[in-house]
């Protein structure tokens, strides 16, 4: 397992992370998702350290509450070995100021799930989503709050857009307040949008990118055939998120399953390999709902891409140029 620097944190992180959306939820769309017992989710962690994790990703909203819950106990003593990323901004109940990033519900969410997860402090605090009723000095002003409270260490952003992300952390500069250190964001070969304006403001601004449905729902895995449909079990079958390419898809698929057959691993190690070589993914969040799923990603880590397999890869996935993009790259050199 490879470690890499959290933004300007100091803190080392492995590049693989694993995800606890797939941890409870006994009814909805959690069930469908995951639905793991405490028993299942504490064997993924306990996997997860054994080779080197020291990353994980959890939200007050998963699971209704029982991702974090469960998190929390199969770390136990081992808390402290470890950096633990939680969100906030989602619904969490039936009232009104039950979600979104205001100061009371932040302050709310931070402390039920420092109970939830059996811990004093959280080491990343991420706004799950951004809040159009709540403006940003606001929302900053409350998370400095909690960081100087010492019930949050470092705070991180997610599913932003990038002139908000920029709006928030020039506010913080100003006011001398914590900024966002990480953005956790959805990116994969299927997915590459994040390169035309977050990626670069990440990259400009010593923001860590943190990577969600890297294999784009299970898609990039090759198992879903050239249709794109899901098997009736699988989480895509009930949850989809994003419009998605299938044509594009397949495309991306067959290179993938050309370098995974020539290498002798799978389609998902491929895809997973690919954006761990990203220079601006700090890590990428692997998550299962069977131990075998993790197996497989895990070993993701072990795979290092040719520079001719990278090239394959992101030639065959390359997005379409939108303006100023396509100005930019024709003219910056003019």
């Amino acid at each position: 397992m490879r470690y890499n620097l959290l933004g300007r944190t100091g803190l080392r992180v492995s590049e693989l992370c694993l995800g606890t959306m797939t941890f409870g939820g006994s009814e909805g769309i959690w069930k469908a998702i995951g639905g793991l017992d405490p028993k299942t989710a504490a064997d993924m962690v306990a996997r997860a350290l054994d080779v080197g994790v020291n990353f994980f990703d959890t939200a007050d909203g998963y699971g209704g509450g029982d991702a974090e819950l469960f998190l929390g106990k199969a770390l136990g003593a081992r808390r402290n070995d470890v950096i633990v990323a939680t969100k906030a901004g989602f619904p969490t109940g039936p009232g009104q100021n039950d979600r979104g990033l205001s100061r009371v519900h932040l302050f709310a969410a931070a402390e039920a799930s420092l109970r939830r997860l059996g811990t004093d402090y959280i080491d990343l605090y991420f706004a799950h989503k951004r809040d159009p009723l709540t403006p940003v000095d606001e929302t900053m002003r409350a998370l400095e709050d909690l960081v100087r409270a010492g019930k949050v260490r470092h705070l991180g952003v997610s599913n932003w857009p990038a002139w908000q992300m920029m709006q928030a952390n020039a506010e913080a500069r100003l006011r001398g307040w914590s900024r966002f250190e990480c953005a956790q964001m959805y990116y994969n070969l299927a997915a590459r949008e994040l390169e035309r304006e977050s990626v670069p403001c990440c990259e400009d601004q010593h923001v860590s990118v943190m990577v969600w449905s890297p294999l784009a729902g299970g898609v990039l895995t090759g198992k879903y055939g050239r249709q794109g449909q899901p098997p009736a079990q699988a989480r895509r079958a009930s949850f989809e998120l994003g419009p998605m390419d299938y044509a594009a898809v397949n495309r991306i698929v067959d290179v993938a399953r050309e370098i995974a057959q020539a290498r002798g691993v799978t389609v998902a190690q491929v895809a997973l390999a690919w954006l761990l070589a990203q220079k601006t993914v700090t890590s990428v969040i692997v998550g299962a709902k069977r131990m075998t799923q993790l197996e497989d990603n895990l070993g993701a880590a072990a795979l290092i891409l040719s520079d001719v397999e990278r090239a394959r890869l992101t030639a065959v996935s390359e997005p379409s140029s939108e303006y100023p993009g396509w100005y930019l790259k024709q003219f910056d050199d003019f």
